[in-house]
C-alpha cells in the first residue's frame, strides 16, 4: 500500500492522573511473593516497566477519547464538521452496541454524513484505523477523518491482583506478568488529504501488513461464563510464544516493508514500536538490524497501553525533539492474532 495524498495532521493524547508504580503493585502482592519466595523487584526486572497510569475510578472510555479528540481538532485547525469519518479503535470498548465511536462523535460534535464506527484488532487498532481513513481519502470519499482510542488497565490489573492473592500459584503468576504491564491512556489522530491550512503535516507514504492467524490463541482477553448469568474477565498470555512467533512475523513484515517503501535501513531516522516491554523492544530491534539509538520508548513510565502505545510514543518523541521534520519514520505495530503492520511516514 502506497499513498500520495494522505497526511497525519495531528497526534494528540490524554494521560490519566493516577501513577501506579511496579513497586506499589508488588507491595499489594506481598503475601503471594512471600508464599512463592519471589524477591521484590521482579516485575520491573522482567519487563523494564517502573510505572503505568490508571484513570480515576468510574472514568468512562469515551471521556478520555473525547479529551484527546478535542486536542487533536484544536491542533490541526480542522473543524468537527470537516470530519468525514470517526473511527474508535480501542481494545477496550464501552458496550457491545452501539459503537463507542458514537458517544465520542457526539461529544466532539461530529455527525451528519460522517461515517462513525468501531474497529477492533487488538493492539493494531489505531494503525488499522489510520489505513482505513487513508483509503477513504485516496478514494476521494472524504477529506479528513479522526482515529481515536482509549485504553484502561485499572479494572483488569485490580482483578488479576485479587486472583493472584487468592490462588498463590507460580504458573498463574508467570501467565499474569504480561497483564500487570498494562497501562492506560487515550489518543486521537487527524488524518487528512493535506488541503486544510494548518500546522506542518506528516505525510503517510505507505504501509505493509502481514498476518499469522494460526497463533490466535497465544494471547486472549475476554469474558467467560463462570455460573448461571455470572461472567468474569480473563486474560491468558503465553509470553514466550508471543515473542518468538511475533519476532518471526516482524522480520517477514520488515523485509516486505523495506521493499514496498524502496527504503534501506539507513534511510530510516527513527522507529516507533508498539510498547510491550524491554525484552520485546531489544529482541525485535536486534532481529531487524535497527540500533536501539534509533528507537524511542515509553514503556518504562507508561507501560503497555494497547492500541494507544505506539501513537502516544510518537507524539511524545516529537515533543521532545527526537522525531523531527523531514525524517523518515517507521511505525512498527504488532497485535494478538498474530497481526503485524508497519507504516512509513515522512515527518
Amino acid at each position: 500500500m502506497n499513498y500520495n495524498n494522505v497526511y497525519l495532521d495531528s497526534i494528540c493524547y490524554e494521560l490519566p492522573p493516577v501513577v501506579v508504580t511496579s513497586h506499589e503493585i508488588e507491595q499489594r502482592l506481598a503475601p503471594l511473593y512471600n508464599k512463592l519466595h519471589i524477591q521484590p523487584g521482579q516485575l520491573q526486572a522482567l519487563t523494564g516497566i517502573r510505572e503505568r497510569r490508571w484513570w480515576l475510578p468510574h472514568t468512562s472510555l469515551s471521556q478520555g477519547a473525547i479529551a484527546a479528540g478535542e486536542k487533536a481538532l484544536r491542533q490541526s485547525g480542522i473543524g468537527a464538521a470537516d470530519i468525514g469519518a470517526l473511527v474508535y479503535t480501542g481494545v477496550c470498548r464501552e458496550l457491545y452496541e452501539p459503537a463507542t465511536a458514537c458517544r465520542v462523535a457526539h461529544g466532539l460534535g461530529v455527525g451528519g454524513d460522517a461515517f462513525i464506527y468501531d474497529i477492533s484488532n487488538a493492539c493494531l487498532g489505531v494503525l488499522n484505523g489510520i489505513i482505513d481513513i487513508a483509503n477513504r481519502i485516496e478514494l476521494g470519499q472524504i477529506r479528513a477523518g479522526m482515529v481515536v482510542s482509549c485504553e484502561s488497565a485499572r479494572e483488569l490489573n485490580e482483578t488479576v491482583i485479587r486472583r493472584l492473592l487468592a490462588r498463590e500459584d507460580m504458573a498463574f503468576f508467570a501467565r499474569s506478568v504480561a497483564t500487570l504491564t498494562g497501562g492506560s491512556g487515550a489518543v486521537a489522530l487527524i488524518v487528512s488529504d493535506g488541503s486544510f491550512p494548518a500546522t506542518p503535516k506528516h505525510k503517510l507514504l505507505g504501509a505493509v501488513n502481514r498476518s499469522a492467524p494460526q497463533h490466535h490463541e497465544l494471547c486472549c482477553w475476554g469474558v467467560k461464563e463462570v455460573g448461571e448469568d455470572l461472567f468474569e474477565q480473563y486474560m491468558n498470555t503465553d509470553a514466550v510464544a508471543v515473542l518468538n512467533n511475533g519476532i518471526e512475523l516482524g522480520k517477514q513484515t520488515w523485509d516486505d516493508f523495506l521493499h514496498s517503501m524502496s527504503w534501506d535501513t539507513d534511510d530510516i531516522a527513527r522507529v516507533v514500536c508498539h510498547q510491550v516491554g524491554e525484552a520485546h523492544q531489544k529482541t525485535i530491534l536486534r532481529s531487524i538490524g535497527i540500533p536501539v539509538e534509533k528507537d524511542f520508548a515509553t514503556y518504562s513510565f507508561l507501560g503497555n497501553i494497547g492500541t494507544v502505545s505506539l501513537p502516544i510514543t510518537a507524539a511524545i518523541g516529537a515533543e521532545r525533539g527526537l522525531i523531527r521534520a523531514g525524517q523518515k519514520v517507521a511505525f512498527l505495530g504488532i497485535g494478538s492474532g498474530l497481526n503485524c503492520m508497519m507504516l512509513g511516514v515522512e515527518w
